[in-house]
């Protein structure tokens, strides 16, 4: 049990109680919108954004690496594809880890072994040596999440749990442009090899930062949550029994028992397939956009992968910041799922002008208008998976979306390199990544009803 001891005053918002695993009670301000600050949400999502830096080089620099090992495009798909399904296979353990280990520990161990790996990358010889150390990277690179997205739904409630895994998926998204253009220019101005030395620096740096975030209580945010709700209703300070907010413990249940536990959650499972189904597109868009550029625009190499990540970071940042927004300003039933499904409409319409309408300045801002899309509609989707799934389980909870997430997004590059070789153009090959991201939308706003009563089940 959490023990909360109200102010004198007790209709002040200020309570006392203990936040972190280890260490005595803290003044929390009930009415601040993040009451401890931003700084956890910084440091995930700086992770968030070197993880998916690093996974992303590869991409930039893929022209040049191709010309060295001399590989097909359906090889080079393959890259990404067998990492995903390495680090797939590891989520659900992962999942069950974040549930009972220390959380920021796992996640300062995971971005080290990152960094190890880049090293690994750009000392390989053959391209047999080249692709075992990028499904070793792979099989690492999703390993972060779960306990990443269990530490921000304890350390923010949810009126502010938009923003925080705005944070996040920000990082994230802008990962991939950034990985682009830095893996490009480093190859152009540099040799291929340079682009993964010099990624293994801030990776260290960034898992030193990480280490300064001390573990939260499991369940902080929810009980934050009961709190304002009980102030509401009753105008004091704390929990209904006025004295004690309950921690939550973690799950006995098996590894499968739980995991099909959290698939019978109707808006959680919704979720999942729309964020497995839109990762396969989004994955084979940014893995390929330099080269379809380079070919069909007939761009050098640097300003290919320049472009893309410009006008994909561009449109990440306002969808992001759109997003996140209007997902934490509650509009009515089903709100953050309705709104998610809005952006993802209006980036499957912009990616299939990007990719059927010739003309660079188009393409372009199609590109932008579809990354602005998808980047609103990922914080309020991560947000609505914490906040259906009890806190017991929430590691678990992040792991099953990831898996399934990694496993569509795994597919996303093959798909692309196998039907650019098998119609001999890569701009027939990304035709194939807009079916998916339609279907995403349909599935997304068929679970819209549920949401509202999963999320009060999973709060009780």
């Amino acid at each position: 049990m959490t023990d909360i001891q109200p102010e004198t005053n007790p209709t002040a918002s200020t309570v006392s109680l203990q936040v972190h695993a280890r260490g005595g009670r803290e003044r929390v301000d009930l009415a601040e919108d993040a009451p401890f600050g931003w700084w956890p949400a910084i440091v995930i999502g700086l992770v968030a954004f070197i993880d998916r830096v690093e996974i992303n080089l590869i991409a930039g620099a893929l022209p040049a690496i191709q010309d060295h090992f001399g590989f097909s495009d359906t090889m080079a798909g393959a890259i990404p594809t067998a990492a995903s399904i390495a680090a797939a296979a590891l989520l659900l353990p992962a999942g069950r880890l974040a549930d009972r280990a220390p959380r920021v520990a796992t996640v300062v161990v995971v971005v080290l072994t990152w960094s190890l790996f880049s090293v690994l990358s750009g000392l390989a010889t053959t391209f047999v040596m080249f692709f075992l150390v990028r499904i070793a990277i792979g099989a690492a690179g999703q390993l972060y999440n779960p306990p990443a997205s269990s530490l921000l739904a304890d350390y923010y409630p949810n009126t502010s749990r938009g923003k925080a895994f705005g944070i996040e998926r920000a990082g994230y998204y802008m990962g991939l442009p950034a990985g682009v253009i830095i893996g490009g220019a480093v190859a152009e101005a540099l040799d291929w090899r340079a682009v993964f030395f010099i990624a293994a620096v801030p990776g260290v740096v960034i898992a030193l930062l990480m280490a300064t975030v001390k573990e939260p209580l499991r369940g902080l945010g929810d009980a934050i949550d009961r709190m304002r709700a009980a102030r509401e209703e009753t105008g004091a300070v704390g929990a209904p029994d006025g004295a004690q907010v309950p921690e939550h413990p973690t799950s006995s249940a098996g590894l499968l028992t739980d995991a099909k536990a959290l698939l019978r959650i109707g808006t959680l499972k919704g979720v999942i397939l729309t964020q497995a189904i839109l990762a396969l597109g989004v994955a084979g868009l940014f893995y390929w956009l330099p080269t379809f550029l380079e070919r069909v625009e007939g761009l050098d190499v640097d300003a290919a992968s320049g472009l893309a990540g410009g006008v994909g970071g561009t449109g990440i940042v306002v969808g992001i910041i759109i997003g996140s927004r209007l997902g934490d300003h509650d509009r009515g039933t089903g709100w953050r799922i309705r709104l998610s499904a809005a952006c993802l409409l209006i980036g499957a319409i912009g990616l299939t002008v990007a990719v059927t309408v010739p003309g660079l300045g188009l393409r372009l801002a199609m590109i932008t208008l579809a990354c602005v899309g998808f980047a609103g509609a990922m914080p309020n989707l991560t947000a609505a998976a914490a906040n259906v799934v009890p806190s017991s389980t929430r590691g678990m909870g992040f792991a099953l979306l990831q898996f399934l997430t990694t496993l569509g997004g795994a597919f996303g590059p093959l798909l692309v390199g196998a039907m650019s070789d098998a119609f001999g153009d890569i701009g027939t090959g990304m035709l194939f990544l807009l079916p998916p991201v339609f279907l995403a939308v349909i599935i997304l706003w068929a679970v819209r009803g549920s949401y509202e009563r999963d999320a009060s089940a999973a709060s009780a």
